[in-house]
């Protein structure tokens, strides 16, 4: 029999976590932007996002990582909007396009209550960063509603340590992705020069956290730590530095999904060399890289 998520196993309070993390929307600093604004009062920053949950969808989704997924599938809720602005997101329609609706704690905890009966393996927030104290709240209320699933936070990397804090005892799995390894990249393709730093830093918290990956009897992930790197045209990703930062200062035993579904999305056709699929020899290139490093748990 699995163990119980974090969550309901620690003697946090979440009620009093989402207080505080509700305390970082007044003068919001909840990501690396720390853009400042009051977003309890109407205002908005980079994420275009006031104090209520703004989500796009939710369902079991069968295309996660094999552990996420097993027979059941990944619970997944899409959270809309982002505090990245990636010019080739893939999922672009959701992140910069708004495409979904605001939704209460109530009905929030409502979608991961429904989740559960439909027999998925976790609950897995998409995009949740710069909806995180809403997710507390929503969390707390489905709690006592009788959620017991494991939590994977899926992010883009671009996270506050000090947010991270706030997490410690409630998640079970992290999955940021490590986008890229210059400062310069980052800042070009999504807006965020200080990305290597900021998500470098927060994997680390992360991996403190939780640890390496642990399976069940039946391969399904019961807490740890995935690394998503998408391989980008033109190894714009920085790919051997990221994969060497994971294997020297991370663990060698991480779960690393090594990505090679980049193609050309939202913006990226105007500005070159995102305008093309990555090649076999990009990706065959990446793997040997990893694998060089001595990393195993190897996804892709």
């Amino acid at each position: 029999m699995s163990p119980e998520p974090a969550y309901l196993r620690s003697d946090v309070n979440m009620a009093e976590r989402a207080r505080q993390a509700h305390g970082h929307l007044r003068a919001c600093d909840l990501c690396p932007h720390r853009c400042g604004v009051d977003r309890t009062a109407g205002q908005t920053g980079l994420c275009r996002t006031g104090d209520v949950a703004f989500v796009a969808s939710h369902g079991p989704h069968y295309g996660e990582e094999a552990p996420l997924v097993g027979r059941g599938g990944s619970g997944t809720i899409f959270f809309a909007r982002c505090n990245l602005s990636c010019i080739y997101c893939q999922n672009w329609d959701i992140s910069q396009l708004d495409m979904g609706g605001e939704a209460s704690p109530s009905e929030l905890a409502s979608m991961m209550l429904e989740l559960q009966s439909r027999g998925c393996h976790n609950i897995n927030l998409v995009t949740p960063t710069h909806q995180m104290p809403m997710i507390l709240e929503a969390l707390d209320a489905a709690a006592m509603r009788g959620l017991s699933l494991p939590i994977v936070y899926n992010c883009g990397g671009y996270e506050s340590v000090e947010a991270l804090r706030l997490l410690d005892g409630i998640v079970d799995i992290y999955m940021p992705d490590l986008k890229y390894m210059d400062g310069a990249v980052a800042s070009a393709l999504s807006g965020a020069p200080d990305y290597p730093e900021a998500a470098m830093a927060a994997i680390e918290a992360m991996h403190r956290q939780v640890g390496d990956l642990q399976l069940d009897c039946g391969g399904i992930a019961e807490r740890g730590l995935i690394v998503r790197h998408l391989v980008l045209p033109g190894g714009l990703a920085g790919t051997e530095a990221a994969l060497r930062f994971i294997a020297e200062r991370i663990s060698k035993n991480t779960y690393v999904n090594i990505m090679d579904q980049y193609h050309p999305a939202h913006k990226a056709n105007d500005h070159p060399p995102l305008g093309r699929r990555i090649t076999r020899q990009e990706y065959d290139e990446a793997m040997a890289i990893a694998r060089g490093l001595g990393l195993w748990r190897l996804a892709g």
